[in-house]
């Protein structure tokens, strides 16, 4: 079996295993308001639906995939980088966009990228609320609910609408993630951040976004994003252009050829 053709299985996998995991977060959503949650970390919060979503997914990767390393996000959250460069690893957010769950807000998804030998090469991200799939198999291209889809053509900064994320966890980024935010804004058509990096990323890829930056995600955050939007013709990096692995927190830096490019003279003028 060709690499194309057992990427294309992996994802349909994938996608089976982001369905579990979403009608997990669908059916508790009604009753969010009296859902159990705790937090990590100051203002990152983990609730009894993201365990509960994660176990889903796993349970069904697992099955068909027992040779893959597991990196996910509430059960397996260090992995030595060396086991994620070798073989199968399933990276695995069930529910990016917690805080937004949480608090009835709609804009969260499930992320799932299989990494072999550390690059992504199948990629699901589901909008739960909207019930939008993103797909991604490298080498076959990206997907939005079957269509076809790629990044935007708009290479003027003047006519683009960039996402991004703010510094929540380490208050020290704040006033340099600010100077990006007024060099970017002033030259953009809007900047925009609805706070679930995995769809920000399926928004540049679908075109939705003409490009996106967050100072520091983890690599369950971004893993099936980057893929999506390889796939669909965009770059993504880290803030210094170096090619991005999802094995751990990294700046990320992502857009149409253009507006990567205009996006990251930016950041370094900020």
């Amino acid at each position: 079996m060709g690499y194309q053709q057992e990427n294309a299985e992996l994802l349909a996998l994938c996608v089976r295993a982001a369905a579990a995991g979403a009608a997990v977060i669908r059916a508790a959503a009604p009753g969010v308001r009296s859902l159990d949650w705790r937090s990590k970390g100051p203002t990152d919060f983990v609730s009894e639906v993201d365990v509960a979503a994660e176990a889903a997914i796993l349970g069904l990767l697992a099955a068909e995939l027992p040779e893959a390393t597991v990196f996910a996000e509430e059960s397996a959250a260090s992995v030595p980088r060396e086991r994620l460069e070798r073989g199968l690893a399933l990276v695995v957010d069930p529910l990016d966009g917690t805080t937004n769950f949480l608090h009835g807000f709609p804009e969260y998804a499930v992320s799932i990228a299989v990494l072999r030998d550390g690059e992504p090469v199948a990629a699901v991200v589901q909008n739960v609320p909207r019930g939008e799939v993103f797909t991604a198999a490298a080498g076959n291209g990206c997907a939005m609910n079957g269509s076809p889809c790629r990044v935007s053509t708009i290479s003027d900064p003047q006519r683009a609408l960039f996402g991004t994320g703010f510094p929540f966890k380490t208050a020290q980024d704040i006033a340099p993630y600010n100077r990006q935010l007024a060099v970017v804004m002033a030259s953009a058509a809007g900047i925009r951040r609805p706070g679930a990096a995995a769809l920000d990323l399926a928004s540049v890829a679908c075109g939705r976004f003409d490009g996106f930056w967050e100072f520091e995600l983890n690599a369950w955050d971004f893993a099936a994003g980057m893929l999506l939007v390889r796939e669909a013709g965009g770059i993504a990096t880290d803030f210094s252009g170096t090619h991005l692995r999802a094995f751990g927190p990294s700046s990320v830096l992502a857009g149409n050829p253009p507006m990567h490019a205009w996006l990251a003279a930016a950041l370094s003028r900020a």
